[in-house]
């Protein structure tokens, strides 16, 4: 697999200030000349955001990126997309990229947004003709109406956040960057994105997410990286990635309340290296998931399934040895949420391939991204899990996490519906 981004031992400084209560004006700087003074040589003294950072993204890949606020992580993003130079150090990038870092950044306030989709297109390398022949989709996904002509200085954030996201995932990027923007969305909102990322993921773009919202990084991504103090501090499933940061901010907390002296407290410090435990000898199970194939009633594979159709779940086994197994199915949120589970015996299983189906005669989700693991347990020995991406469809007519089946129906009266006691009362009195 080739890589989409390449990043090789980069350090990025900035320039620090040590006059701080001292500002420099135009103004200023003309009456020191007349006076004659000589300004102070201060000393070259920078704050490195970052410090020897290294990282491959494989191409299509969703890698999510933690870390404390003042680590560098929206650094290493700016650096990514070119707004800010390397210090030392290279930076490779494979594909067209577009960029969500800052809530309508590239947006001129007095245009309209319809000009800021023509003018944004064009900055993320499309031709004038190919923006005109998307303008349409692009404003039905923002879902803007008659604001689209007004100027977007008169745009709430949220407004702003949908067009920025509707000309980002529009302009046929092959690597798409996200800076903790989506959080300004509403609940519909980030129901539609999170399925046109996952669309993104299906068609093998690549992702590169910025969050603190780590339940996310667990469910949604690939793999994780962890920035500490400038530097990559571990790279790998988000599960554990995300589980050793986390045992460090607490370790951090712990001798915080110790000594009243917190590592959390300055921003950009490494956090303290934390004792593992030592790692008892992987023991594997005898069946492993190796493949989820997901069908509806007819047998298609759709890129969003209905919420009325039926669901078909294919767990191809893998068995080094006969053992007995069970198999679990979970589809839940992007975020984490549990919507509905159900475990299987599959009984004892030959040594070799076996395949072990689910079938729901009607999904009844409600639209959106979500997520199906399936996991095969045996013999009390470690389960082994593996996800795939479910999207539904959006319903005309209805909202939620589930859609159950139901019917609506209009019973005319022939009598009156009778008042109640209170009301009776009221009108004797």
């Amino acid at each position: 697999m080739s890589n989409a981004i390449v990043i090789d031992n980069v350090t990025k400084h900035f320039q620090k200030r040590n006059r701080r209560n001292e500002s420099t004006t135009l103004k200023s700087e003309v009456v020191r000349l007349l006076k004659g003074q000589r300004k102070l040589k201060e000393p070259a003294t920078h704050i490195e955001a970052l410090k020897g950072m290294n990282l491959v993204v494989p191409r299509g890949t969703t890698m999510g990126i933690v870390g404390r606020n003042g680590s560098g992580k929206s650094t290493l993003l700016k650096l990514v997309t070119g707004i800010y130079a390397p210090t030392t150090g290279t930076i490779t990038v494979n594909g067209r990229i577009s960029a969500l870092l800052e809530l309508g950044a590239g947006f001129h306030p007095d245009f309209t947004g319809r000009e800021n989709i023509l003018i944004n297109g064009i900055i993320l390398g499309m031709s004038r003709n190919e923006v005109k022949s998307r303008v349409d989709e692009i404003i039905e996904f923002a879902e803007l109406g008659d604001f689209i002509d007004e100027p977007v200085r008169t745009y709430s954030s949220g407004m702003f956040m949908r067009l920025a996201f509707a000309v980002a995932t529009h302009v046929d990027p092959e690597i798409l960057i996200i800076d903790e923007i989506l959080s300004v969305g509403d609940a519909h909102f980030a129901r539609k994105s999170s399925a046109k990322m996952n669309e993104f993921r299906q068609s093998g773009k690549t992702i590169l997410l910025v969050t603190h919202d780590l339940g996310s990084i667990e469910t949604w991504c690939d793999a994780a990286v962890w920035i500490d103090g400038g530097k990559t501090r571990m790279v790998g499933d988000p599960r554990q990635v995300v589980s050793a940061y986390r045992q460090a901010i607490a370790a951090a907390e712990a001798e915080g309340d110790r000594t009243g002296h917190s590592a959390l407290s300055a921003p950009g410090l490494a956090l303290p290296q934390v004792e593992a435990a030592p790692a008892p000898a992987e023991v594997k199970s005898p069946a492993q998931v190796v493949e989820l194939r997901l069908r509806d009633g007819v047998g298609a594979q759709p890129s969003a399934f209905s919420a009325d159709s039926a669901l078909e779940v294919y767990v191809d086994l893998e068995l080094s040895s006969e053992a007995r197994c069970d198999v679990s199915v979970e589809i839940a949120t992007v975020s984490g949420v549990a919507l509905f589970k159900t475990l299987y015996s599959a009984g004892a299983l030959p040594a070799g391939r076996a395949t072990v189906r689910l079938t729901l005669p009607r999904l009844g989700l409600g639209d959106g991204a979500h997520v199906l693991t399936a996991t095969a347990w045996s013999a009390g020995l470690p389960p082994h899990a593996l996800s795939k991406s479910l999207v539904v469809a959006p319903h005309p007519s209805g909202l939620g996490l589930i859609r159950p089946e139901h019917a609506w129906s209009t019973e005319p009266r022939s009598e009156p519906i009778p008042a109640s006691p209170a009301v009776k009362a009221t009108a004797q009195a």
